[in-house]
């Protein structure tokens, strides 16, 4: 794999400091999985429970170890609100010397980036097989 589960441990979460209103709406891309980019290479499983672990509990923490993903993780919370808080707070926040960039996982969009892949490969095939070149469409 690509990436790698990092054992879970029990973390004291601190209340966020939102209102939880049971009919508090969300935007339609909050999730409860964020996904991490520009970590430091050589993060430890034990930093990461302790950044990330301030706005609540953590279900589970995957951090990238092949050369594309190295830098990059998920962090999935128990909660909702809480993912939303830590995204708040932790969004270009300096770990060593490089600043968070946090987003909520979106898998549409790697579907679509899967599917845009697919269909380019399609076109070349289907322009070798008909000798058509790229410059002239």
């Amino acid at each position: 794999g690509r990436f790698v589960c990092v054992p879970n441990r029990t973390v004291l979460a601190h209340p966020p400091k939102m209102s939880r209103k049971a009919n508090q709406r969300l935007a339609p891309e909050v999730n409860r999985c964020l996904y991490i980019k520009n970590l430091p290479f050589n993060i430890s499983s034990e930093e990461m429970y302790d950044i990330f672990g301030k706005f609540g509990a953590i279900r589970q923490v995957r951090k990238g170890t092949a050369p594309d993903t190295k830098g990059t993780a998920f962090v999935v919370y128990e909660d909702i609100f809480d993912a939303k808080t830590a995204l708040e707070h932790l969004s270009g926040f300096c770990v060593g010397t490089r600043y968070l960039i946090v987003l909520y996982h979106q898998q549409t969009r790697l579907t679509k980036r899967v599917d845009a892949e697919k269909k380019r490969k399609e076109l070349d095939a289907a322009r070798k097989k008909y000798g058509i070149s790229e410059d002239q469409d």
